[in-house]
């Protein structure tokens, strides 16, 4: 089982390669944790270290994925370089008081290969609710419905668990 993320990569902020302001053709890919599938903005050839795209992308991602990492590279004369990167913990938008199909602004810090801090990345992220269609003897009604819970293991398995686990319930019911 998986679910269905829509993120568009806005911008990017102050960028920086070999402690220089960046010229020309940056470009960002993204893929969830668990996925081989990698998404690539096209190139910004004109906004320099303040680069934009409002490019969006669907990911189908996996229920147990905890990370969306977008990675900020350059191409140049002498290859493409690794500007930045940065992990986008998929619980500060799934989960929470807020509807899942609403739309999320977020910022994240771009960290280069040094760990240090190198610029700021832009995106928008919304959770597509999946359709579930009931049938009736005279028409079809389409009804939302949110998958929640707590992914199970790492190892590819879709399983997730919702509830009070039983041994937090023995050690609070024997006081």
């Amino acid at each position: 089982m998986s679910r269905t993320i829509e993120i568009t990569i806005l911008s990017c902020e102050n960028l920086r390669l070999n402690k220089r302001s960046i010229k020309k053709n940056i470009f960002v890919t993204v893929q969830s944790d668990d996925s081989s599938e990698v998404n690539i903005t096209g190139v910004d050839s004109d906004g320099g270290s303040y680069p934009s795209w409002n490019e969006n992308f669907v990911i189908d991602m996996p229920l147990h994925a905890r990370f969306i990492t977008a990675e900020v590279k350059c191409k140049t004369i002498t290859g493409v370089k690794n500007v930045g990167f940065s992990r986008i913990p998929v619980s500060d938008f799934i989960g929470g008081y807020v509807p899942e199909n609403q739309v999320h602004f977020l910022s994240y810090r771009l960290w280069d290969s040094k760990v240090n801090r190198n610029g700021v990345i832009n995106v928008s992220v919304r959770v597509k609710v999946s359709q579930q269609i009931c049938s009736n003897s005279k028409n079809s009604i389409s009804l939302p419905v949110a998958v929640k819970g707590v992914p199970v293991t790492r190892n590819g398995s879709s399983g997730v668990v919702t509830g009070i686990p039983a041994v937090w319930l023995n050690c609070h019911s024997n006081r």
